[in-house]
Formats: structure tokens, C-alpha cells, sequence
């Protein structure tokens, strides 16, 4: 584990905005280093309004996507939502089919099934429409290289409305309207949003036709914040407002579903971090162990009766993901080990009855073993396909892309992607993949990093500094949990282990004559020798406020100590 300090910003600067908003230099330093340098851009941060959102209408095709869906409902065609069945897809599909259906009856919504159609646009989906007298798709979440699905159904009379976050390829479809913010002509003033953040852009505009305000659109900012959070998008500009206000959706009034799956919960207040872990691995697991339709039910579901009927199907998808996925986990680093790849630059492995729902967990879970990017592949039909995984810094798209001669498709972006191959393909590229990432990878990547914001001592830990730290939430990447460094630390004697397997660290800690602190370590057990006998050791660590039996304590959350 490599611990790097950032770079402390400059010192004036640091005085100056310490001083505008009154807070410790060393917060005006957290602040600096996330781009906020001024007072203006403080309250931006601090008081995210919802008149901070951009006009709709500046991503390009807007105009038109709004027109052909006003010109659908003036004439009475049906309309078809399709998107994709991971977290980002079902929730852009309840979102724009949800409000088309408060005052439009001809809307129907379509999930590709994971298995029979893999991901994206698929033929069997455009069949349906065309079975079913269906005019118009607004595709969400994917599309973006779909020229083929486009052209076949416009030859059915079938129009497409794409809406995408993904990169493009050098061609765009054929479809009356392609809104993304990542389109090369497109001027949009954010381009870091999700499928579910365009899909919200897409009803402000038609709200905006139908003099709404933001205001009438609030409610459906619980299914922004969530795919905001799964999706790991930018916690920036556009996002952090989305997420600001969809988090008090999720806390004060939730759709139905979404209530019926935290229902279960002792927690009062989520913050993202619940949403990231709690919220969506469960409408994930809908898409990934049976089908994307049942997040898409629970989501649209208004009886709250209902909805928790469908939330405690969605709970046994989640608990069967589990099994599963710790299965599969142990047979890939088997795998792995008897291969003898454990000095590889890559991780790739397969078996063909691994069940194609969990491999992008495995290939993260893979990851926490041998820190590389790593692919996972199963069969599927009688192609290989498979999801890809990267760490910090190191673009796997590229990777793909420069192996792209022994694909047949692939997509995706920096961090994550999936792919697919034909059998006989398998060995010529994963020894490819292998070769490229050995040659573009640096050294440094290899080894998990822990970025670290600010040394402080345990005296600067105070009640206002929490309060201060609480309003940068929402975190998310750009804006992560602060991490502090201290320096001579002691434990109190306290330590000990917990958890099954005595994976974790329990401190109770102090630095020369500061308050006692507690402290957990999470997968820290093995380190528990480092504080024994008063020796002194230094940690890295976010605060946390732990909540126990209705009281609120401070806590440190120890990533590292050496």
C-alpha cells in the first residue's frame, strides 16, 4: 500500500480563503485541492441550488428529441422506454417512463435480458416494438454505438431517440435525436453525467414545454442520486446538485420501491455511501440473478404494499449475487494460482458455467487480491463475453481498444467495460491483453494507493470540523472522504480483533495528551501487532460518526497504519 500525500497548495492562497469563509487553513486547503478557490466557488459547493442546473435545451439534439416525442403523443403512437439492467438502466427507464405516464397512457418500458441479449440495443427489442405497433424508442443508458440496431429499425418505420453518456466510436447512429454530453459537437456545459442524468434532462425539457418548474421534477431526483451513485460518476457541478437533492428525496419522501428496500434499515439518515451499498446492489441483483423488469417493477410500483413484495423477491436475488459471487471469487484465484499468473500484469480468467450476473463483481473482488486489471469471462450462447475491471489511473477501454482485432464487440469507459469474443479468440487475446497492458502500464499502478489530503493532529478533530466536513457530502469520485494523516500514535491497550476470520482492528487511541479516540480498521487485523506494548505508529483515516444505541460518537476509520 503506498501512502501519497497530496501536494499542500500555496500558502496565500490558503490564508485567503481561510480567511473569506473563516475555517481552519487546513480546511481551506481540503477545499483548494478540490477546485474551490474562491468564495463564490464555496457556496456553489456548500449550498447546492437547484438553479445551479442547466438549461436542457443547451445539449445538442434536445430541441429535436422533445419535438418528436410532443409530435408521438399528439398522434397516439406508443411509445417504447428501453434501457439497460444494470443500476443506471432501470432507473433511467422508471424515471422517463414514470413521468410520460403521468400524462400519457402509451408507454411501455423494455429491459434487454442479460443472457438472451446481452447489453445494449438489441434486435430482439426491436422486434418486440415492431410486433407491438410501437413508433418510437427512447433508448437510455445505451445506444451510442448501436448504428447497426438503428438503421435495422428504421426499416421498420421505427424512430430512436438515444439517449447515452458513453464515449461515441467515430460514427453516431441514425437516430432523430442523439443527446450526449460526451458528443464531440455537443456544447452541453457538464459533460460527466450518467444515463439516468440525461434521462432527467430529457423531462425538464418536456417539463419546461409544459410550464413546469424544477420544482414539479424533485421527486424523481431519488432515481437520479441513486444511479449518480452507482454508476460512479464525478461527485461535480451538475451531479452534486442531482445527488444534494436526491439524497433528501431518499431520506424524507422515496418513491414507494425505494422506501420498501431501506424499509429493512435501522439507519435514520442515508448518506451516499448507504445508497452505493445498501440501495444498489439490491436493484442491481434484479437484472444480474433473474431480470432488469423487476427493478424497473419495484421502482414504477406506487402501492407501498406491492413494492415491498417486490423488494423481498429483490432481497433473495441479492442474497443468491452473494453465494455466488464469493464462489466464483474462490475458483478464479484458483484459477489464477494454478495457471501460475500470480506475476502477470493482468488478471484473466475463465470458466463457462460462471454465471454472467456476478462477473464484474468478481473481477472487482479479484482485484482487492492482485491489484491489476483484470477480466473475467464466461460463456455465453457461444461467444465468450466478459467484464473488465481496471485500477487507479490505468484506462482499460484503450487497452481493449488496442486489442480490438480478437473482439467482437466491446464498450464501456476508464474503470469498467465488457467485451466479447469468439472461443478460438480467447488465448490470442488474453495473451494480447496481457502484452499491452505490460507495455502501457506504469510501475506505480500496480500497487494500491492511499491518496492522503492532510496531516493533522487528533486536537484539530472537533465538533465544528465534523459539521464542516458533513457539508461536503455528497463524496464520490473528485470529491472523496477526506483522508488525514497522524503521526505518533499509541494505542491504549485496547486493541483487539473482531469479525470471523479476526479481520478487523479495534483501537482506542491517543496522541500525547489528546482525548481518547475510537478507531476501526476494516481488514486492518493482521496489523494489530503494529500497537501492541505502547509503540508508536502512525495512521491514515477518515472521521466517522458512529451511531449506537441513539448516541453519536466520533470515530476514526482506519484505512492503513504503519
Amino acid at each position: 500500500m503506498r501512502w501519497t500525500l497530496k501536494p499542500k497548495p500555496a500558502e496565500e492562497k490558503i490564508k485567503r480563503l481561510a480567511q473569506a469563509l473563516n475555517v481552519e487553513e487546513f480546511v481551506a486547503a481540503l477545499l483548494i485541492q478540490r477546485g474551490i478557490e474562491t468564495f463564490e466557488q464555496a457556496k456553489f459547493f456548500f449550498r447546492p441550488s437547484l438553479e445551479d442546473l442547466h438549461d436542457p435545451f443547451l445539449m445538442k439534439d434536445m430541441d429535436k428529441a422533445v419535438e418528436r416525442i410532443e409530435k408521438a403523443i399528439a398522434n397516439q403512437e406508443n411509445i417504447l422506454v428501453f434501457g439497460d439492467y444494470d443500476v443506471d438502466g432501470t432507473t433511467a427507464v422508471s424515471l422517463v417512463s414514470s413521468y410520460l405516464k403521468s400524462y400519457y397512457p402509451n408507454i411501455a418500458t423494455y429491459i434487454p435480458d442479460r443472457y438472451n441479449e446481452g447489453y445494449g440495443i438489441s434486435y430482439a427489442g426491436i422486434d418486440f416494438a415492431d410486433d407491438n405497433g410501437f413508433s418510437l424508442i427512447i433508448a437510455l443508458d445505451c445506444g451510442i454505438k448501436s448504428i447497426d440496431h438503428v438503421a435495422y429499425a428504421k426499416e421498420r418505420n421505427i424512430d430512436f431517440i438515444i439517449c447515452d453518456h458513453h464515449r461515441p466510436g467515430d460514427f453516431l447512429p441514425e437516430a432523430i435525436a442523439v443527446l450526449d454530453p460526451k458528443r464531440e459537437d455537443c456544447n452541453y456545459p457538464y459533460d460527466e453525467l450518467c444515463g439516468c442524468g440525461v434521462g432527467f434532462k430529457l423531462i425538464q425539457a418536456l417539463g419546461s414545454n409544459k410550464n413546469q418548474t424544477i420544482e414539479d421534477l424533485v421527486l424523481y431526483l431519488d432515481l437520479v442520486a441513486t444511479a449518480i451513485a452507482a454508476d460512479i460518476v464525478p461527485m461535480t457541478g451538475e451531479n452534486r446538485v442531482l445527488a444534494y437533492f436526491g439524497l433528501q428525496v431518499i431520506n424524507a419522501e422515496p418513491r414507494p420501491g425505494i422506501k420498501a428496500l431501506i424499509h429493512q434499515i435501522k439507519k435514520k439518515t442515508l448518506d451516499i455511501t448507504d445508497v452505493v451499498f445498501i440501495i444498489a446492489p439490491r436493484i442491481n441483483a434484479a437484472g444480474r440473478i433473474k431480470h432488469g423488469n423487476h427493478a424497473v417493477e419495484l421502482l414504477t410500483e406506487f402501492d407501498f404494499e406491492q413494492a415491498q413484495q417486490f423488494a423481498s423477491e429483490i432481497e433473495q436475488y441479492n442474497t443468491d449475487r452473494k453465494d455466488l459471487d464469493k464462489q466464483i471469487t474462490k475458483e478464479a484465484l484458483q484459477q489464477i494460482i494454478q495457471n501460475q499468473e500470480e506475476k502477470n500484469f493482468t488478471s484473466v480468467v475463465f470458466q463457462e458455467d460462471w454465471h454472467k450476473g456476478v462477473i464484474g463483481i468478481v473481477a472487482s473482488r479479484l482485484i482487492e487480491t492482485y491489484y491489476r486489471p483484470t477480466l473475467v469471462f464466461t460463456k455465453s450462447g457461444d461467444k465468450y463475453a466478459a467484464s473488465a475491471r481496471s485500477v487507479k489511473g490505468f484506462d482499460v477501454y484503450n487497452a481493449l481498444e488496442a486489442c480490438s482485432e480478437h473482439l467482437e464487440q466491446f464498450g464501456g469507459h476508464m474503470y469498467a467495460a465488457g467485451m466479447t469474443l469468439a472461443a478460438e479468440n480467447y488465448q490470442n487475446f488474453k495473451n494480447a491483453f496481457e502484452k499491452t497492458v505490460q507495455e502501457t502500464i506504469h510501475p506505480d499502478q500496480l500497487t494500491p494507493e492511499i491518496s492522503i489530503d492532510a496531516e493533522i493532529n487528533f486536537e484539530d478533530i472537533s465538533p465544528k470540523l465534523i459539521r464542516i466536513l458533513k457539508q461536503f457530502e455528497p463524496f464520490g469520485p473528485l470529491n472523496m472522504t477526506p483522508v488525514f494523516l497522524t503521526k505518533k500514535i499509541k494505542d491504549t491497550g485496547y486493541a483487539k480483533t473482531l469479525g470471523s476470520e479476526n479481520e478487523h482492528l479495534k483501537l482506542f487511541v491517543k496522541q500525547n495528551n489528546s482525548e481518547g479516540l475510537s478507531a476501526i480498521g476494516f481488514g486492518l487485523g493482521n496489523k494489530k501487532e503494529l500497537t501492541s506494548n505502547q509503540k508508536e505508529f502512525e495512521a491514515v483515516y477518515c472521521i466517522d460518526e458512529n451511531e449506537w444505541n441513539d448516541k453519536v460518537s466520533i470515530q476514526l476509520r482506519l484505512k492503513d497504519i504503519k
